[in-house]
């Protein structure tokens, strides 16, 4: 019967164990962004990396070394999300009618250099949709 309890004590040890890690796996792993109606991973440091587009904020889980993302939401909502991820405003850009906000949030660290500035966030709002980005959105809004 000790036996019993030990190997049901060894068992119940591993899954929690394994629980553990799984959930810290996805914590590290979930994305940066809050959810959204689509989701876009970058592959890569640059606008010619490989891109996953997901309905799913957990396809992050398993796609690999991602490098960043992008989300689209309805509304403009600029404001709310400079504010939330109290980011710094650091220039725009206005094309074909859509304002491009590029920012630096302490929250996402690292970013790239544009036009001699840190840049780690991006928000594009074209109309009733606003798209998210970090560090920048590639491939366009």
């Amino acid at each position: 019967m000790k036996r019993i309890f030990a190997a049901i004590g060894e068992l119940l040890t591993v899954a929690i164990v394994a629980s553990c890690a799984f959930l810290l796996f996805a914590v590290l792993r979930s994305p940066k962004l809050e959810r959204g109606e689509r989701y876009t991973f970058y592959l890569g440091e640059n606008s010619s990396a490989r891109t996953v587009t997901s309905c799913s904020p957990l396809a992050a889980l398993f796609l690999g070394d991602v490098k960043g993302e992008s989300v689209v939401y309805r509304g403009d909502r600029y404001s709310e999300f400079a504010e939330k991820y109290h980011a710094e405003l650091l220039f725009t850009e206005t094309v074909n009618g859509a304002v491009g906000y590029y920012l630096y949030a302490p929250r996402f660290g690292e970013g790239v250099v544009l036009g001699g500035k840190k840049v780690n966030l991006q928000i594009a709002v074209d109309g009733d949709c606003t798209v998210v980005g970090t560090p920048l959105i590639f491939g366009g809004w």
